[in-house]
């Protein structure tokens, strides 16, 4: 419940006028359904004729204890003087409208009550969903190394929807309840405190019972949300390499493993309704034998009382008694509900309680372009254990193209992704025009780069708002300038509605040579100074490759650019062609002057891709 809480602290603040209406409307609702309770104990004894008293108005400044009793003795008293002056027809009418006025009130104060707690529920999801949103987007490339993106999308779907019905739908209940049940057992202490007594020794037991039931529904709650992350994890594979799957004809197998995931699922889930089902049956009993148990004790004081206690008062008793059940029974349904819900809470707090490590400088240095150098100096890096770049020492001045080549794992990509602060150096620094990396802002850092990956990652949009991805009030007439200097403008005006046609999720309407054009007019059009080109080519055929490598020309000229390559072929005009291997550059030099030396590893490199 602490984690309840702590997360609930977090989106209160800004919903603090809800929440006051809720327990000043909630309250109001609360007395005025008092008043009209107790307006029945006039009308059974005149209907009934069971009170002939005569009364005297009396003060009110008498000490709490008695206040109940005054407050009844006026009431009588206004009762019998109107019974006198008008007759008991009209008494009986005039109590009915009082009756219903009452009512009326209290269903309007209700409503209100309901309205705040709505408006609260619904903005807390909404602050919570958008909480998600931007950490999620805020976090580093390496927490999602560490996590499945499905199981992140079923933290973000499901467990933000199991919240919604279990937690924050349980909020009114959690909220409201407890105010309504104090105030009626306040007033069911000053009508009669004996009775009242009896009812407080029972209601510890019927805890007690309701509470064993609950018991691991948090842990039962949990396996459901791991198991449910596991299926969409599995559904996003499946989406994604629908390709593969019919190419091997593994339809079958696919579905097998669904299958068996959706069992363990169902598994799960019957744990929990299980123990959720049976609170409902079994507070249903508990209650009408505390009902029950409470008419037999009520009945004996009535009995055996001096008249101080009679059979209206005791209906006004049961009558608030009653009201207090579902209220009571609603609490413990919030009590499960809450529970249950405490697992999708934990899951999705591992989240929003999840820090960067890679964080702004408290005095950034203002950096507003590139004008002479990028430096590596002695840089050292590792993920976890092992080292994965060994004291590296590059060079790469304005203008200049430089290629990083070798096997794969040995470092060049994340030699590359050091450079916008993917990820922070262990040892060493990085520096632009004489600036540590780590003293600039990471917008003014990642301003300065364009990116072309071998896999061009494009969104379900338009031509014109995927090339002007990132570029704030792109023009048309912008677009269009660098849909030509990436040779994209050809193919897509030849769709139905040119720069306005959807492409399809990640593009899939194009083929890879059109995908990564459009990537690289993206790039062009951001206009960076420093160019980063990732494996830009390896995945195209011949035609296709020729047409990207022109469009990559265009992109590089002018430009200080980082190539990185398994083809050696598209790195030979590079002005300095760095070789890693196992995390540490090797060789260095321009084509021509790496196949001089003897045995050397590019040389190797060479001659295995020439014999392929």
């Amino acid at each position: 419940m602490n984690k309840f809480w702590g997360v609930l602290k977090r989106f209160l603040p800004s919903y603090k006028k809800e929440a006051i209406g809720v327990f000043f409307f909630g309250g109001l609702s609360t007395v005025l359904s008092l008043f009209s309770f107790a307006l029945f104990v006039p009308i059974l004894e005149i209907l009934f004729k069971t009170r002939n008293d005569v009364y005297q108005l009396v003060s009110l400044d008498v000490p709490a204890s008695e206040l109940f009793g005054a407050l009844k003795n006026n009431l009588y008293y206004y009762v019998t003087e109107f019974i006198t002056n008008h007759g008991q027809v009209k008494a009986l009418i005039v109590l009915s409208i009082a009756l219903i006025i009452f009512t009326f009130l209290k269903v309007i104060t209700f409503y209100l009550s309901s309205l705040c707690i709505g408006y609260f529920q619904t903005g807390v999801l909404r602050d919570v969903r958008n909480q998600l949103c931007s950490n999620i987007l805020h976090l580093p490339i390496g927490f999602f190394s560490e996590e499945r993106k499905g199981d992140i999308m079923s933290r973000m779907s499901n467990d933000v929807m199991d919240i919604d019905v279990s937690i924050i739908g349980s909020l009114e209940m959690l909220v409201k309840n407890p105010l309504i049940i104090s105030i009626y057992f306040i007033v069911l202490a000053l009508v009669s405190w004996e009775l009242t007594l009896f009812v407080m020794l029972m209601l510890p037991i019927a805890g007690y019972i309701m509470g064993t039931v609950g018991k691991n529904l948090k842990k039962d709650s949990l396996e459901v949300g791991i198991e449910q992350g596991a299926l969409t994890s599995q559904l996003e594979e499946s989406l994604g390499g629908m390709r593969i799957i019919k190419a091997f004809n593994a339809e079958e197998k696919i579905n097998n493993r669904f299958v068996r995931q959706t069992d363990r699922i169902r598994e799960s889930v019957i744990k929990v309704i299980r123990r959720q089902y049976l609170a409902h049956p079994m507070s249903e009993f508990i209650g009408t034998s505390i009902i029950a148990s409470v008419i037999c004790y009520g009945g004996y004081l009535i009995l055996n009382s001096n008249g101080s206690f009679d059979a209206s008062v005791f209906i006004y008793y049961i009558l608030i008694f009653y009201s207090i059940i579902n209220p009571v029974k609603e609490l413990s349904r919030a009590g499960y509900n809450i529970r249950k819900g405490l697992a999708s809470l934990e899951r999705i707090d591992k989240i929003l309680s999840a820090k960067n490590p890679i964080k702004d400088p408290e005095n950034p240095q203002k950096i507003t372009g590139f004008n002479n150098v990028i430096e590596y100096k002695n840089v050292s890096f590792k993920y976890t254990n092992n080292w994965i770049l060994k004291n590296v020492n590059l060079r790469i001045e304005r203008g200049r193209t430089i290629a990083l080549v070798g096997q794969s794992g040995s470092g060049k990509s994340t030699l590359v992704d050091l450079l916008p602060r993917f990820w922070d150096v262990n040892e060493g620094e990085i520096c632009i025009d004489g600036i540590n990396i780590k003293d600039v802002t990471l917008h003014d850092l990642r301003s300065l780069m364009g990116n072309v990956n071998q896999e061009a990652i494009l969104f379900n949009d338009t031509f014109f708002n995927n090339i002007a991805f990132g570029v704030e009030n792109a023009t048309m007439e912008q677009v269009i300038a660098a849909a030509k200097i990436a040779n994209a403008h050809d193919f897509i005006s030849a769709t139905e509605d040119g720069y306005n046609s959807n492409i399809g999720d990640r593009g899939c309407k194009l083929s890879g040579g059109q995908r990564q054009r459009i990537s690289i007019a993206r790039a062009i059009l951001k206009n960076p100074p420093i160019l980063i080109l990732d494996e830009a080519t390896s995945a195209l055929d011949t035609e296709s490759e020729k047409l990207v490598q022109e469009a990559l020309e265009n992109l590089m000229k002018n430009r200080t650019t980082i190539v990185i390559a398994h083809r050696l072929s598209t790195v030979k005009n590079a002005d300095e062609i760095c070789v890693v291997d196992n995390g540490e550059i090797v060789e260095r030099g321009t084509h021509t002057e790496l196949l001089q030396i003897e045995n050397g590893v590019y040389k190797k490199l060479q001659e295995s891709q020439s014999l392929k």
